[in-house]
């Protein structure tokens, strides 16, 4: 109960200081230390790291929703949280609400008007208490102008209000029964009950106001009222009142041992600079200092056992309050617990003492939410010196009801979500028979076999086309030659008789997988340098390759890439036009007949040829785009006494010199490109609503009723399909040939499915879920190739149907320091099911806004529906043979199902949709497909919050490896550019020349570190 206390509100937050006055700060602090515990305390900063970690497990964010959140309290038996924290539309003040643990389900119990703080649960269960300000006259108008004043950008620094409206309340769980039990002007709150419930202690600064004094004393009075805070008694029906502190200086923050025997309190000198903790026994008497630090310790909470006390301090300056420890009778030198940048307070112990709740920054827009840990009383003891627990009173108080918090870590009996299960399931998905379920196979098809004999088993309903399990669909797989290729060329005077030469296929020449089928020509060619047009930003003049040229009906040559030798700057901006489909629309758009594209003898690439791969549903053209050798680009440019070399080097340093007129060339050709047509399927499964079960209409294409209004779905998926060998599908092998068994990618995301499945099939069996809406459990097809199979399941619904809210499960096998949850930002209410859902869950999270994805959602969130996506990270085992079953944490797996069980009920099960949010699409640009550069880095693409481009890993003996880089380091800067997410990234890279050193700026262990890097050839 210290989040409204003047030192924290005024001088805590790093937002209300700049660095000259925090330095000044802790100087001064430090200066007025009192004994040498301050001193011996700075010694021992360098175990805080440890310290954390041996006290400290699990750690993860509790509360997400809302701006921010503070002072939680647990009930008696452990299975309730009371919290406050900003969240009501119209209110920007805190309000309070009670969490179940057991469900995640959260509801406000204060009356959502005024000023709210310091809540507290009754042992009993049954009855709440909180300070409001909801009966001042001007409530609602100071909530309207604090609005006004953010919505203008000139809204208050956080600061606490000592509102002399403030009073102390008594509701029931519901928020209803309200009661005040104190009513004086001045400020009254930071209430608790003692154990047995019979008391109430509290601070106020009531005699300030009923007794002013002198002017002077008002003056003060009116400038810091938090200075005449002291701490008061009294029964729990609110008489009795009795004063237990008379000290000039803020009392306050106070709290009973488990016992009710003592009251432990933070008591700060009149100047508000520095603060210690105090112990007193419940009737006042026996005050005792416990900690004599000279700096400012605060909210301080007795733990169970009552042998030590856990509180906050700023020895590391206002913008950096840790939480430390000390024994309750201050004998021990304190002891740091956290240690991480930013705000750590208000920490509170379950009532069993085995978890440690308390408020902190260390979130990704760092405003202060609840975060709980698993906490090592062992631990404790031994760095306080403490004899083992032994003989410690009880976690809980007489008057609790002997009953311990469910596990975090463990699913309730019922769920028949199990690792073992998991571990069935991917094995089997990743075993040898499905060779990498590539898109299409003979693989593929075996494990959407089998995935459909599993849906069935557990009593799904077929939700594909004819009541069958199966949605078929039809892709391209590949694009092989035909018969009638032929590229013809006349003129060249390599030709003894300057007649027509044939070129040799895949030698010479060879059609790129978009190009237009049919047969050209014969015309003449013009040569347009690279082949680019981009227009002027300000910034960057234009550039364009086709000045002064006439191509109307005629072949164009053009380079492949972009001007070698051009700034950083300059490579970045060109190579958003060198794209070969773009470099392709415009050729067609000014009147070509066909395009040739020669890579170039300074474009340093392997193969010279481009690679007949195709972009699986990006579809071709009508005009002829061929590849072609140097060696020939050389003979045409002969034709107009120049050669390639002369000509690129010419054009590499950066201007659009005006291209050639070839009129004595002429070009025909006939491009036979055979599409390999090939058919997928996607496996679907249905939960019908209770009402479906007893009655089915007429069924759609996709086995759901067409009868009334549009059903609704919340869909659940997992993409089924892998990459095979690894040919042409982005491999990261070392070793071509080899099985990907594709464990993580995605066998894991299916078997969670599966289990998610079951257990929501018994759940509503059993009769313990009523959903409002269908669940459909989807293992798709194609998502290696392009989001062919969600696609495909998108364009199929009808008007009957609407997807309300989709899940997916992609790559979530390797729980290591959290999931992060992608898509948030496409509905208001993810924020909100995250937190209630993961309460009984307990998995660390980090919630991430995008929803334009390169996975399954964005067929989803691109056709109008809420997108979540569940992602553990990409490591180095990522697209290669060693991504295996054995590798995969199948105890984290489960708790990752489990939560995506929850929040998927908890959408279906209420009758109105999620909002959906519209984002701005990010540049598509920027992709691997223009790259031609080699680093051999691992982004982690989850952490998108990040200023920069975090490295899961480098790939072993490649560039990055050789020049330094390593797994941990966050790039910054590429060439000078600085670097700020995975786009800048990608583009920095499409602007990289092969062979040339490049300046790479990373981030390691707080420090930034300039490396240089010699980029390989990709191609």
């Amino acid at each position: 109960m210290t989040t409204h206390r003047r030192p924290f509100d005024r001088q805590l937050l790093p937002l209300l200081l700049s660095a000259s006055i925090a330095a000044s700060a802790v100087s001064g602090a430090a200066s007025s230390a009192v004994s040498a515990d301050a001193s011996d305390q700075q010694t021992a900063e360098g175990q805080a790291a440890s310290n954390e970690a041996r006290l400290l497990s699990n750690t993860r964010q509790l509360i997400f929703e809302g701006r921010r959140s503070g002072e939680g309290y647990f009930s008696a038996d452990g299975r309730t949280m009371i919290f406050q924290s900003e969240r009501e539309p119209g209110n920007p003040f805190y309000q309070i609400y009670l969490l179940d643990l057991e469900t995640g389900d959260t509801k406000r119990v204060s009356t959502g008007t005024g000023k709210t703080t310091c809540a507290w649960i009754h042992p009993d269960g049954q009855r709440v208490l909180f300070s409001s300000t909801h009966l001042d006259p001007a409530a609602r108008d100071k909530q309207q102008e604090e609005l006004e004043k953010r919505a203008s950008g000139q809204g208050s620094r956080y600061s606490w209000s000592f509102d002399p409206s403030y009073e102390i309340f008594e509701a029931d769980t519901d928020g209803n029964l309200l009661r005040q039990l104190t009513d004086a002007e001045g400020y009254d709150a930071e209430g608790s009950w003692s154990p047995d419930g019979e008391q109430i202690v509290f601070a106020s600064n009531r005699h300030a106001y009923s007794d002013p004094g002198s002017a002077e004393q008002q003056a003060a009075l009116a400038q810091d009222p938090s200075r005449f805070m002291e701490l008061y008694i009294m029964d729990a029906d609110g008489g009795n009142l009795r004063r237990l502190t008379d000290h000039d200086g803020y009392d306050g923050g106070p709290f009973f041992s488990a016992d009710g025997e003592r009251i432990v309190w933070r008591r700060f000198e009149a100047n508000g600079k520095v603060a210690e903790i105090w112990t007193m026994r419940a009737d006042g008497s026996d005050q005792r200092q416990i900690t004599n630090l000279g700096v400012m310790s605060w909210a301080p909470f007795f733990h169970p056992s009552g042998d030590y006390i856990v509180f906050a301090n700023n020895a590391q300056g206002y913008a950096n309050f840790e939480l430390y420890l000390v024994d309750s009778q201050g004998q021990s030198r304190p002891v740091r617990v956290t240690d991480s940048a930013g705000f750590d307070g208000l920490p509170v112990f379950t009532p069993d003492g085995e978890r440690l709740a308390w408020a902190s920054s260390r979130t990704a827009n760092k405003q202060a939410q609840i975060f709980i840990a698993d906490w090592d009383d062992a631990a404790a003891r031994e760095l306080l010196g403490l004899p083992p627990a032994g003989t410690a009173p009880d976690a809980t108080s007489s008057a609790a009801p002997e009953t311990t918090p469910p596990s975090i870590e463990a699913p309730p009996t019922e769920t028949a979500i199990s690792a073992e299960d998991l571990r069935r399931h991917v094995e089997i998905l990743t075993s040898e028979p499905m060779a990498g379920r590539r898109t299409g196979t003979a693989g593929e098809r075996l494990a959407s076999e089998y995935v459909a004999k599993v849906m069935q088993q557990i009593g799904l309903q077929p939700a594909a086309k004819d009541s069958g399990w199966f949605q078929p669909y039809e892709l391209t797989s590949a694009v092989t030659l035909g018969d009638d290729n032929r590229l013809e060329i006349s003129g060249l005077k390599t030709s003894a008789d300057g007649g027509t030469a044939s070129a040799q296929l895949d030698q010479e020449w060879r059609p790129l997988a978009f190009s237009g089928n049919g047969q050209t020509g014969p015309a003449n060619l013009v040569f347009a340098g690279y082949g680019m047009v981009a227009p002027g930003n300000g910034e960057q003049p234009a550039y364009d390759s086709y000045q002064g040229l006439d191509v109307e009906g005629r072949w164009v040559l053009a380079l492949r890439y972009l001007p070698e030798n051009v700034s950083p700057e300059r490579r970045q901006y060109l190579s958003e036009y060198a794209n070969l489909r773009f470099k392709a629309m415009v050729a067609r758009e000014q009147g070509a007949a066909g395009l040739l594209i020669a890579s170039g003898p300074s474009s340093g690439v392997k193969e010279e040829l481009i690679a007949l791969t195709n972009e699986a549903g990006a579809g071709g053209g009508s005009l002829p785009v061929i590849s072609i050798s140097d060696a020939l680009a050389d003979q045409l440019l002969a034709a107009a006494g120049t050669s390639l070399a002369a000509q690129q080097q010419a054009l590499d340093g950066g201007d659009a010199i005006s291209g050639l007129e070839l009129p004595e060339v002429a070009i025909s050709a006939s491009v036979d490109l055979a599409p390999v047509r090939t058919e997928a399927r996607n496996v679907l499964g249905r939960l019908p609503t209770p009402a479906e079960l007893t009655q089915r209409p007429t069924q759609s294409p996709t086995g759901r009723p067409t009868q009334g209004p549009a059903q609704r779905l919340v869909v659940i998926g997992a993409h089924l399909d892998h990459i095979g060998m690894g040919e042409d599908l982005d491999s990261r092998d070392g070793e071509p040939g080899l099985i990907h068994p594709g464990a993580d990618d995605n066998a894991s995301g299916v078997a969670a499915l599966l289990e998610i499945a079951e257990w929501l099939v018994a759940q509503q069996q059993a009769g313990k879920l009523e959903l409002e809406h269908d669940l459909l459990f989807a293992a798709w097809s194609g998502e290696e190739l392009g989001r062919l199979g969600s696609s495909a399941f998108v364009e199929q619904l009808g008007d009957a149907e609407e997807v309300i809210g989709y899940i997916n499960l992609d790559m979530v096998g390797r729980l290591d320091k959290a999931l992060y949850v992608q898509g948030v930002g496409s509905s208001p209410v993810w924020r909100r099911e995250l937190e209630r859902r993961n309460v009984p869950v307990g998995l660390p999270l980090r919630l991430q806004d995008d929803a334009y994805l390169p996975t399954d959602t964005t067929s989803f969130y691109l056709a109008g529906a809420p997108v979540l996506n569940f992602f553990t990270g990409v490591h180095a085992d990522y697209n290669t043979s060693r991504d295996t079953a054995d590798k995969i944490d199948y105890e984290g797996l489960a708790r990752i199902a489990r939560l995506t069980s929850l929040v998927g009920t908890a959408i279906a099960s209420n009758p109105e949709p999620p909002a959906y949010v519209a984002q701005e699409k990010p540049s598509t640009d920027a992709s691997r497909a223009n790259l031609r550069a080699y680093l051999g880095t691992i982004p982690a693409y989850s952490e998108t919050d990040l200023e920069g481009v975090l490295l899961d890993g480098v790939a072993e003996n490649g560039p990055a490896d050789k020049g330094g880089l390593r797994a941990g380091d966050l790039v910054v800067a590429i060439a000078g550019r600085r670097i700020e997410n995975i786009y800048d990234y990608t583009y920095a890279l499409n602007a990289l020349k092969v062979g040339d050193p490049v300046a790479v700026t990373v981030n390691r262990d707080g420090a930034e570190q300039a490396l240089s890097v010699v980029p390989a050839p990709r191609e």
